[in-house]
């Protein structure tokens, strides 16, 4: 079996994690943070701002059962890419909208989508979503990896914000695009 990884952020991680771990290909989704200048951040010092990094998701993924594109046209539907200064109620620095790519070819991908999300007139607003190379990604700490699995409740309230945002602009179609 082929494997490849995807790592995208947008907003809090516990919430990024359950539209893709699902997916036929997917071999496993990790919670982490990624982009900033700190090895091995702890989640306090993440939420602190000051190492500059980004809560992100890893996905390992079957490029032979799911392509990277679907994985994108995904993350365009779970991640609000009109906003730079978070997502939904999460704000500030480590909740901004990033796909890390880790080849030329994922840049060339991710890049061909945003343009054709840009000109498809979906959003009143500029798609600010940054294209970034991937760095270094460091796995959160145990409690935060499968959270919807592990409080379901809350992750159910905390989707509040990101199921209305797909229903007004994506239709509700979240995984039938996928």
């Amino acid at each position: 079996m082929a494997e490849d990884t995807a790592i995208f952020a947008g907003g809090c991680f516990w919430c990024m994690v359950e539209p893709f771990d699902s997916l036929p290909g997917i071999e496993k989704v990790r919670s982490g943070y990624t982009g900033g200048h700190v090895a091995n951040p702890t989640y306090e010092e993440v939420c602190s701002h000051i190492t500059g990094h980004t809560e992100a998701v890893k996905i390992w993924f079957d490029p032979d059962v799911i392509s990277y594109k679907e994985l994108v046209d995904l993350y365009w539907q779970v991640a609000d890419p009109t906003d730079a200064t978070g997502q939904f109620a999460d704000r500030g620095d480590s909740y901004r909208p990033v796909i890390f790519v880790n080849s030329p070819e994922q840049r060339r991908i991710a890049e061909e989508s945003k343009k054709e999300l840009e000109e498809s007139g979906r959003f009143d607003r500029p798609i600010v979503t940054s294209i970034e190379d991937a760095k270094p990604f460091y796995e959160a700490e145990e409690y935060h990896q499968d959270f919807y699995k592990k409080d379901p409740l809350r992750e159910a309230m905390m989707m509040v914000p990101r199921k209305r945002y797909q229903e007004k602009y994506w239709e509700d179609k979240a995984h039938d695009e996928v």
